[in-house]
This record gives C-alpha cells, structure tokens and sequence, in this order.
C-alpha cells in the first residue's frame, strides 16, 4: 500500500494534524488581536494571516529540545510550535508585566524566551540574522549538536546584516538555516524593486550555500526543504538558505498602512485561492484525518483558550513606571531621581 505524502516524510497522522490545528490557532490568535486594537484595548498588531504554514511547518521539522529560533515579527506560529502559549502572546500584546518576552518593555512581535530557546528580536530589521550566525558559531565551537534557525522577510535580505551573516555561516560552514518568508512586499515595495535576480535563493550561491525556493502555502513542502537543512547543518556541511513564496493576508501592521494603494484586488483574490489553511484541510480531508465536525470543535477550543487567554492579559498588572526606570540603571541619575520618587508615590496609592 502507498504512503501518504506525510507518511513518506516521516510524519505521523497525529503530528500533521497538530501542525494544522496550531496553524489554525495561529490565524485565530491573530484575527482576535486585530479586533481588540480596534476595539482599543492593545496598541500594536504585526499580522501572521497568510504565512501560517511557512512558519509550522518549519518549526515542525525543528528539534524544539535543542534548536534554537531567531524568529521574525509575524512569527506566531513558529513561537506557538516552540511552546509560547495563547496567555503569554496576549500578554506581549497588552503589554503586562508578565509578558515573558520583556515584562511588557517591547513591541509586541519582539518574541523572546529562554526556556524554549526563542532568542530575543529587536526592533530594526535583519538584525537577528548575524545573532543567529553568532549561536551557530557557538554551537561549532562548543561542538554541541543544535542547529540556528532564523527568519525574516524578503525585504529584509536587502540588508548588510544579512550578507555580513550569511558570508561568515557560509565561509565557516556554520549549522544555520536563513528561512526567507517571501511575502511580495517589503512594506509597500513589490518584490520587482527589491531584487535584481529572479529569487531570493539566486543568493545562495554567492555565499557557498544551497538555496531554494519552495510553497510557503504548503507546510510539508516547508517541513521536507527545512528538515533536510537540519540534517544537512548536523551532519557539519555547513547552512542552507531556504526562500518560502507566500502572502500577507492584511496590511503590514496595523499602523497606518494601506495596501490597496500598492497591491491589485485581482492580486489580493489570486493569493486567497491558495490560503494555506484551507489548502491543509483540503488535504487532512482527503485522507480521511479530518471532518467539518472536527474543525468546528477545534475552532470553539481556539476560541475558548483565546478568551481565557485574553481575560488573563487583561486582569494582570500593568508594567509599572518605576520598573520601567529602575530597570536601565544600577544607580539612578540624579536627573532622574525626582521623577522616580513622583512615579514611585503614584504608584503607592
């Protein structure tokens, strides 16, 4: 009897059906957290809609007890695969004190937590590929068998970060893998006015390394390309640079963008045919692993576990002013000092 396409790549029923179900959760995370902005209860959103299945189907081919990810901003779903859960990204989104990625001190999409080796972003872009080089570097040295994984968007490979880190993992034959989330537009900048050569992954070979360019639409062809570099990266042959074609479903964040000043409607329709969530239910459905009356039980659980989650951020305390001060200094500046004490009493009260 044939194996299914997810059997031959290793991948038991039961785990492709988590890679849907936390794609799934990924969109419905995400659908939630734009109607709370507008509804004014958080003040930043960086949308992940289109680009689920790159980013679960890649962590699923990660070994999430010893790789370490240097996720991008629209990364939730590689996050939830790594072990964020529901609570601690709301808590990121309204900012509180117990947000485990900066105790409410960053943007929201600034992913970070040690225990589940999600390294630390910054707000410029690219800046978390050469960190990525860095944890590769050190895994070389220390001869310790975990691979770096790092993504970001297309626009992001225009930068000298990314060439001053994929020159050096290349050079060096570092155990890293650049995932390229390829969303079309770099802001408002199309693709045509970004690259000279055809693809993202043309790149690779300057650097001494394989490229390719897959479906960012279908997670096992994500899964099957990322978990080959994995091997590729253990076995010391050095990174690969791997470009996902996908599609961000909305604006670029919620802060004033507009991309129907830059994009078609027609374009826009064109990319909604190839939803990777529909696409992967289609899929699940054929084989027999899924049903409209699985799906409606998921999606009520999504939904559950979202607003317990959402009640949660919103009953926790707010970062305090003071800790907001006190944290950057051993000791206060005397410029400083007055407004402290001025916070410090508010806050008492």
């Amino acid at each position: 009897m044939a194996q299914n396409r997810h059997q031959a790549l290793g991948l038991s029923d039961d785990t492709v059906l988590q890679m849907y179900e936390t794609m799934l959760l990924a969109r419905k995370l995400d659908e939630r957290m734009w109607l709370l902005n507008r509804a004014g209860k958080i003040p930043f959103v960086i949308s992940c809609q289109g680009q689920e299945a790159a980013q679960v189907g890649a962590a699923f081919a990660l070994d999430r007890t010893k790789d370490y990810i240097l996720p991008y901003y629209r990364d939730m779903g590689v996050v939830l695969t790594f072990g964020m859960t529901p609570t601690e990204l709301m808590l990121a989104a309204f900012a509180k004190a117990e947000d485990p990625n900066s105790g409410g001190r960053q943007m929201p999409g600034h992913f970070g937590q040690k225990k589940n080796r999600i390294v630390t972003g910054s707000s410029p872009v690219t800046t978390q590929v050469p960190h990525a080089v860095g944890f590769a570097l050190a895994a070389k040295m220390e001869k310790k068998d975990f691979v770096a994984f790092v993504t970001f968007g297309e626009g992001s490979s225009n930068q000298g970060d990314f060439h001053e880190g994929a020159n050096f993992a290349g050079v060096h034959k570092l155990p890293v893998i650049f995932m390229c989330e390829n969303n079309k537009y770099a802001i408002s900048v199309p693709i045509s006015k970004q690259l000279a050569c055809e693809k993202v992954s043309d790149r690779a070979i300057g650097y001494g390394m394989p490229g390719y360019t897959v479906d960012g639409t279908d997670p096992l062809e994500v899964y099957r390309v990322v978990k080959e570099a994995a091997d590729r990266a253990r076995r010391g042959e050095g990174p690969t640079l791997i470009e996902t074609l996908c599609f961000r479903y909305g604006p670029h964040t919620m802060s004033g963008d507009d991309p129907t000043r830059y994009r078609s409607k027609e374009l826009e329709n064109e990319w909604a045919k190839k939803d990777p969530l529909v696409r992967f239910r289609k899929f699940l459905e054929a084989k027999g692993l899924w049903s409209e009356e699985e799906e409606n039980r998921v999606i009520e659980q999504a939904k559950e576990d979202i607003k317990e989650a959402i009640k949660k951020a919103d009953e926790t305390p707010k970062q305090k002013v003071t800790d907001l001060i006190s944290i950057m200094y051993e000791e206060l500046p005397a410029n400083l000092k007055e407004q402290y004490e001025i916070y410090k009493e508010k806050e008492s009260k």
